[in-house]
């Protein structure tokens, strides 16, 4: 069992598809904290309920964006944490978070990295005009969604697609792939070599 550390601004379905698993017994881990830099954010009701320590740290506290990111590690190492997981942590993240947790900040993205980066991806997707979008979990480096990939999952774009009904149909796919990323991590199954990260063995959805 590993003790994860979530990051979250706002709503945190991916942060309650992760505490779903984990009470289904399909996730050996133990949700140690949740940081977040929005005191509204709904996250913050996920973690109440299930009795996860949260805590909210305001940015505008801080002089820079090193001493902000310093501040977030700090409070994860005094949690255990092991691996860092962002939910939908609007902010990108900066070196000294980096240099706490290297090569253990996961993210996902509802895109197929590379294509897409960066905010609003369904809608770029949509404009570009492709017929298949998807998600992505990787390891986070000081890029804006450049690190390793560690799985992606197809989603068909269909001819009346909205951005809404497209993001929705890929929320499913995360809800499935991020449980399943960390089980992997958590069972020693990813190995990172340059910019692939290969995996020990295919393991079933949770």
């Amino acid at each position: 069992m590993i003790n994860i550390g979530v990051l979250a601004s706002g709503r945190g379905s991916n942060f309650q598809s992760i505490i779903d698993s984990i009470d289904r017994g399909g996730l050996a881990a133990k949700a140690a904290c949740l940081i977040t830099d929005n005191p509204e954010a709904y996250a913050i009701e996920r973690a109440k309920r299930h009795n996860i320590p949260h805590v909210y740290i305001n940015p505008a506290a801080f002089k820079s964006k090193a001493l902000f990111y310093q501040r977030i590690a700090d409070e994860l190492n005094a949690f255990g944490v092991e691996l860092v997981v962002l939910a939908g942590f609007m902010r990108v993240v900066k070196r000294p978070l980096i240099e706490a947790f290297p090569m253990r900040v996961m993210n996902i993205h509802p895109a197929l990295l590379p294509a897409f980066k960066g905010l609003h991806a369904q809608r770029q997707a949509l404009e570009y005009g492709v017929k298949i979008a998807g998600c992505t979990v990787h390891f986070v480096d000081e890029g804006v969604d450049t690190g390793p990939i560690i799985l992606q999952e197809a989603v068909p774009v269909l001819p009346d697609d909205s951005e809404d009904s497209l993001s929705a149909r890929i929320l499913e796919c995360e809800h499935r792939m991020y449980p399943l990323a960390i089980k992997l991590y958590a069972e020693g199954k990813l190995k990172v070599s340059g910019n692939r990260v290969k995996i020990a063995t295919v393991m079933p959805i949770l």
